[in-house]
């Protein structure tokens, strides 16, 4: 095929081109290709990993209450093999009250840690740092209690945190601190939640 002057000129220009920068676009062009081949593999691996949780934590759900060997196995799974999913944090959430209704805190308590620092959702966080709070209030080990009680935590839980909050500093002595946090509290609790009602008892009970 022949071509004009400007055509031809044209083409011995894109012909210098590439071979000065033809190896270089082609590396880019493959390591694009890899990177989201390696991209949609990845993905197809969480989205396996999540359905794959979901399922055994359903089965965690469904162990008999009384099964507490089960129940720790079926969670320690999850914790062990799917931590990158939110089904690890609620598993962990879980056991941890199976432990502690069945008198063993210490176990309970190491969950709850775990879950703290490992949930991938803030809520089931913010709950097993109230849960874990409330245990180390039981031992009467308040300093810790209020350390979990102060950290950050997601603030649709700050009317429950105020009032456990509230529960130490009473257990103190320290009635007056425990006025103001209680009185935070009743101003994030829902107004017509069961909580409040109980705050308000708290809160008249320790007076003016």
């Amino acid at each position: 095929m022949a071509y004009d002057l400007e055509e031809q000129e044209q083409l011995d220009e894109f012909k210098a081109w590439w071979k000065r920068y033809g190896k270089l676009v082609t590396n880019v062009a493959l390591a694009l290709i890899v990177g989201y081949a390696a991209f949609q593999g990845w993905k197809s691996y969480q989205n396996n990993q999540s359905v794959e949780a979901s399922t055994q934590f359903q089965e965690l759900l469904v162990t008999d209450e009384k099964d507490l060997k089960a129940i720790q196995a079926k969670s320690a799974v999850l914790m062990d093999k799917f931590s990158a999913t939110p089904y690890a944090g609620r598993a962990a959430l879980y056991a941890a009250k199976a432990n502690y209704l069945a008198n063993d805190s210490k176990s309970a308590k190491s969950q709850l840690v775990w879950t703290i620092k490992n949930a991938k959702e803030s809520t089931v966080s913010a709950l097993a740092g109230l849960q874990l709070a409330n245990i180390l209030a039981e031992e009467k080990n308040y300093d810790a209690a209020l350390k979990l009680l102060n950290a950050t935590h997601d603030a649709g839980f700050d009317g429950l945190y105020s009032d456990l909050k509230g529960d130490v500093l009473v257990s103190l002595g320290k009635s007056s601190e425990a006025r103001v946090v209680y009185q935070e509290a009743l101003n994030k609790l829902d107004s017509q939640g069961k909580y409040r009602a109980l705050t308000q008892k708290k809160l008249e009970a320790i007076g003016e």
